[in-house]
């Protein structure tokens, strides 16, 4: 009871791919194979077929032969347990069942007739635990990885340092040789702007006795490179960092080059040599007074039908550029919409805000502050609901499994409230080998092979477009793989509908110019 091999061939008999389960010459099993396409009748029914040495057990995969090669005193039953086991592997392993996919494949394929058949015998599995068994990680090889990394980052860590201390070390022995020279310099600069300056001989506390020639630090050694007929008062002006530039030699710059080129990230301990070298503060907005209406969805819609949740919150939030606008007050106006719920800021005084829907301050004599990056927050609000008319957008999914192959047909509706925009559509895939075969598109997509996401998206959603569908092909997987589906847009409509009418300014003449940033977007938008 022994499987010889276990092979798929064309209808030629070309080997395509061939596991050997006992020792077997290769001209051996090549004969056996290349005899088989002859030993086939035309139209019979059985799946065996029977020599004076051997039994071949086989079964047609479109225009390929599944083949297992037996010794006659084998079990055929179960053999044929076997061959139908291994032609459920071979579609997982490779989706075009021809002589490139096989190619493409052969290995997995192989490893798997290995969990299969061991020393020619069956063994208990299912497609499944084979799959899982090739799949299957290795602690071992994890945690070796993981060792070498450390090794790796501590490596780069001491390399970095090293290279700062030879720099440093560089920049000191420079020093020290020019330390005699510019200390000549020094002194009769500061004997000429006399002794009695701030900035003095004192002042160094370094005395004549430091091992740079007279005992000058850094700071004094970068006033030689001053003019002579400069007032005292300028030498209390910070230094720019001659001291530090003059101590770098050309070599010590080409091996940080060097290290930089090598993709290493060096720290240089250099002051900046003015303000103007930092880096640029975010741009201010360009009216002064600016007000920012913002909601954001926390959606979860079932792919069967019905909402899981609706959780909306907004915030409306104060930005003032100077501080003498900051008298103010704000008029606004809401939708209407009763299931919003407001609440204002425990500074805000709630009766002016009840009785006139105006914000402003509990002491009028107190300015909201200024210069804030994000803004004062002033009002905020919450809707809950379970109606699923609300939903900007509506995603339905139809996955069905034909043969080997999932046909997946979406459609999106949006409702006539809002007007969307960069609605992307992301749709989880499990890995696959090539990009899946889009069919039919309103819009564009994009597969993301690393995360293995397809993306579905559309530029702008209005009331040419309140509807679209989507169809791709993809090899055969369960169909709750598809899932969740996430979403993300942005409109300019909001629930609360809320506006800024004017700007009411408590001091008098005429109010600041304002302006109203309105933003509806996602923060957690999926079909589970």
């Amino acid at each position: 009871m022994v499987v010889l091999a276990a092979s798929i061939i064309s209808k030629s008999g070309k080997a395509l791919v061939s596991r050997q389960f006992v020792d077997m010459s290769r001209i051996r099993i090549e004969g056996y194979l290349a005899a088989f396409p002859k030993l086939v009748g035309i139209g019979k029914q059985h799946t065996y077929i029977e020599t004076e040495n051997v039994r071949y057990v086989y079964q047609p995969i479109e225009s390929l032969y599944l083949l297992l090669v037996t010794n006659k005193q084998s079990n055929i039953l179960e053999d044929l347990e076997t061959l139908r086991l291994l032609s459920k592997l071979v579609p997982e392993y490779s989706y075009s069942l021809d002589e490139e996919g096989i190619g493409r494949t052969a290995f997995e394929i192989l490893f798997a007739f290995d969990e299969v058949i061991s020393l020619g015998h069956k063994e208990n599995v299912t497609v499944a635990q084979v799959k899982q068994y090739g799949e299957m990680e290795s602690h071992e090889e994890k945690l070796h990885k993981l060792v070498l990394q450390s090794k790796i980052n501590e490596t780069k860590d001491v390399m970095k340092r090293k290279a700062s201390e030879i720099d440093k070390s560089k920049i000191e022995k420079n020093r020290g040789e020019k330390g005699g020279f510019m200390s000549l310099q020094s002194m009769s600069s500061r004997i000429e702007s006399g002794f009695g300056s701030e900035n003095s001989i004192s002042s160094t506390g370094g005395g004549f006795g430091g091992g740079s020639g007279f005992g000058v630090n850094t700071e004094v050694e970068s006033f030689s490179s001053k003019p002579k007929g400069r007032a005292p008062a300028s030498a209390s002006a910070p230094s720019k960092g001659l001291g530090m530039q003059l101590g770098k030699t050309q070599r010590a710059n080409q091996f940080l080059e060097s290290l930089k080129a090598e993709g290493e990230v060096i720290v240089e301990d250099v002051r900046p040599t003015s303000i103007g070298q930092t880096k640029a503060a975010a741009p201010l907005p360009i009216d002064p007074v600016t007000l920012t209406v913002e909601e954001k969805l926390n959606v979860t819609l079932r792919h069967d039908g019905g909402i899981g949740n609706f959780d909306l919150q907004g915030t409306l939030s104060l930005q003032i550029l100077n501080q003498e606008d900051g008298l103010i007050q704000v008029q606004i106006e809401t939708g209407g919409n009763p299931g919003i719920l407001f609440k204002t800021h425990p500074n805000i005084n709630k009766e002016l805000y009840s009785g006139e829907n105006i914000l402003g301050l509990k002491d009028p004599n107190r300015p909201f502050p200024a210069g804030q990056g994000d803004g004062v927050s002033l009002l905020k609000w919450r809707m809950q609901s379970a109606d699923e008319s609300l939903v900007p957008l509506s995603i339905n999914c139809w996955p069905s499994v034909s043969g080997n192959e999932t046909y997946v047909n979406l459609e999106y509706e949006a409702s006539s409230m809002f007007g969307l925009k960069n609605v992307v559509i992301s749709i989880p895939l499990p890995a696959l080998r090539e990009a899946p075969k889009v069919q039919q598109i309103d819009g564009e997509w994009r597969y993301d092979s690393r995360k293995s996401i397809l993306e579905w998206s559309i530029v702008l959603i209005d009331n040419s477009n309140r509807s679209g569908s989507m169809e791709f092909v993809i090899p055969a997987v369960d169909t709750s793989d598809l899932f969740p589906i996430s979403v993300s847009f942005t409109s300019t409509s909001t629930f609360s509908d809320l506006k800024v009418v004017t700007i009411l300014p408590l001091k008098g003449g005429n109010p600041p110019k304002f302006s109203q940033r309105t933003l509806l977007s996602t923060e957690n938008y999926q079909v589970v």
